[in-house]
């Protein structure tokens, strides 16, 4: 059950966001009756707090106008709740934790928490630990990040000054669809209107975003998260794979996601299974693009069904390879 306390600052908050309260609604609000409601105000207005009773039909109580509540009051939880964000925020390289802004939001948070509840929290922070990152999240600049999350709602075209992989820069033009964040980058994705192709930057890339003038429509349906996948996975890199593998979607991409294969349906192969697997088994044509081969027969091992590799033919002597270590690491005794 909420203290009274509580109660009184959970008031607080719905009369600072404006407008006249009715004692009625309030009361629903806090789960007290009417004169508990008016109990509570009397409360604020002991601490100098001015609310004001309206009377009339939609009467109730408000805030006095101009009136500047303090600047931070969380309970419990929503400290926690602000503190550990930015923590993870930092982590995950999110625009504005990272740098000065997260230190001095989280400084900033400390100086109006009553102290007992700072020494809790940083109790909590001092004994958090996480794992070694894989590496460095890329952060894009906060004033891109908004300007093309704004044109992506308002559907408005932006301009982009982009710095490629190899260290070109140029100036493009994008209609975004959505902004999608993956293994620690984040991505804007969306059609080029000068050549009415699917783009996707990254946008720790984007030195600079701003909205051009006029409106687009978004093709129906779209899956912004979906679109970067599949452009991952068709992307152009030294080896071009093409398997057939016997299963169900769902087991084929707990081993090979959307951002590494594409899955479609195939002909079954020369050899077909045996015809007692579960329902939704078939044969599927899984295509894979990567610079490496290496890591693919320990893959197809872990998956357990029966594949037929199509090309290329070094793949091949890779899973031959790997099956002998395989077989003569058994036989050790």
């Amino acid at each position: 059950m909420a203290r009274p306390t509580s109660r009184v600052l959970t008031l607080l908050e719905l009369l600072q966001s404006g407008g006249t309260r009715t004692a009625a609604e309030l009361a629903d609000r806090l789960g007290v009756d009417g004169r508990t409601v008016r109990r509570y105000v009397d409360h604020l207005v002991d601490l100098d707090i001015p609310v004001e009773s309206v009377r009339g039909r939609y009467g109730g109580y408000r805030l006095a106008p101009g009136y500047r509540l303090p600047p931070l009051m969380l309970d419990d939880d929503e400290a926690l709740a602000v503190l550990l964000g930015l923590v993870a925020g930092r982590r995950a390289g999110l625009p504005a934790a990272t740098g000065a802004a997260g230190e001095t939001a989280a400084a900033k948070i400390r100086r109006v928490l009553p102290d007992r509840l700072a020494r809790r929290l940083d109790a909590v922070l001092e004994s958090l630990a996480f794992t070694a990152a894989p590496g460095e999240p890329a952060t894009p600049r906060t004033g891109v990040l908004l300007a093309v999350a704004d044109a992506v709602r308002h559907r408005r075209p932006v301009a982009l000054r982009y710095t490629d992989q190899d260290g070109r820069r140029s100036d493009r033009t994008l209609h975004p669809y959505g902004i999608v964040t993956h293994a620690d980058r984040w991505y804007v994705t969306g059609t080029d209107p000068a050549i009415g192709q699917d783009r996707t930057f990254r946008l720790d890339r984007v030195a600079d975003a701003r909205a051009l003038p006029g409106s687009f429509e978004p093709p129906a349906g779209l899956d912004p998260a979906q679109r970067v996948l599949s452009g991952f996975a068709g992307a152009a890199y030294r080896h071009e794979v093409t398997l057939r593998i016997h299963g169900t979607l769902e087991q084929i991409r707990a081993r090979l996601p959307a951002g590494v294969a594409s899955v479609a349906e195939a002909a079954d192969p020369d050899e077909p299974a045996d015809g007692t697997d579960p329902p939704g088994e078939r044969w599927l044509r899984v295509e894979v693009r990567a610079e490496r081969l290496d890591w693919l027969p320990a893959v197809l091992a872990s998956l357990d069904r029966p594949f037929v590799i199509e090309r290329p033919d070094e793949l091949r002597d890779l899973v031959l390879a790997f099956a002998d270590r395989l077989a003569a690491s058994a036989r050790r005794t």
